[in-house]
């Protein structure tokens, strides 16, 4: 079993929602850090652990900031994405998984807003979100050598769910993939989160973070 090495807590990060005393993970040294939406307002439950990432972080508008949650050690395995059986490693194979409160979908997007409730639409995210998520992704890159960057292909929800937006990574390709990429990326699974973020924008205010 690989040795953890590097921090395995995100300074700051809550440890209210702590799963890992209740679901086993496989040990892991991280080098892919995967991207989620809840497609929600708040924390989700995740059914009681049993679908959760490793961290999840929480929109705070007012204060323009993210307040993360720790689920799990840094590298070891979550549990947010589908994996099949006889095929690729997904959860387990060195990933470190981050969901983001708020959706990618434009339909609910427009839904939300027209019944004036607060939240991220990750599409067009304002600074200050994207600005916590790179942050994370610096430490991430500074503390396990996670690179900053990742595939080229970021497709608009629902162009971006199925493989639809042909962005979806072979087996081969997940397989020798190390850096930055969304659940829509991840082979074996359906989902289209987190759409077409900005993920030039992140990673240029990841780089700028490490210089701070």
């Amino acid at each position: 079993m690989p040795n953890k090495t590097g921090p395995q807590r995100y300074p700051g990060a809550s440890r209210d929602r702590w799963y890992q005393d209740d679901f086993d993970g496989k040990a892991m040294e991280v080098n892919v850090v995967v991207l989620h939406t809840t497609e929600g307002r708040s924390l989700p439950d995740y059914q009681g652990g049993a679908l959760a990432p490793n961290l999840t972080a929480v929109p705070d508008p007012a204060a323009k900031k993210l307040k993360w949650y720790q689920h799990f050690d840094i590298d070891v395995s979550s549990r947010a994405l589908r994996n099949k059986l006889g095929g690729v490693e997904t959860n387990t194979l060195n990933v470190c998984q981050a969901e983001l409160v708020g959706t990618c979908d434009p339909k609910t997007h427009a839904k939300w807003k027209d019944a004036g409730k607060a939240h991220i639409y990750w599409p067009q995210a304002p600074e200050w979100a994207l600005l916590g998520v790179a942050r994370f992704l610096a430490w991430m890159h500074l503390e396990h050598d996670v690179p900053l960057r990742g595939p080229a292909l970021w497709p608009a929800y629902p162009k971006s769910y199925g493989n639809e937006g042909g962005q979806r990574m072979s087996g081969a390709k997940w397989n020798g993939f190390k850096g930055v990429c969304g659940h829509m990326h991840v082979p074996e699974n359906a989902h289209g989160d987190p759409g077409a973020v900005d993920f030039d924008r992140l990673i240029k205010l990841a780089k700028a973070a490490l210089e701070e």
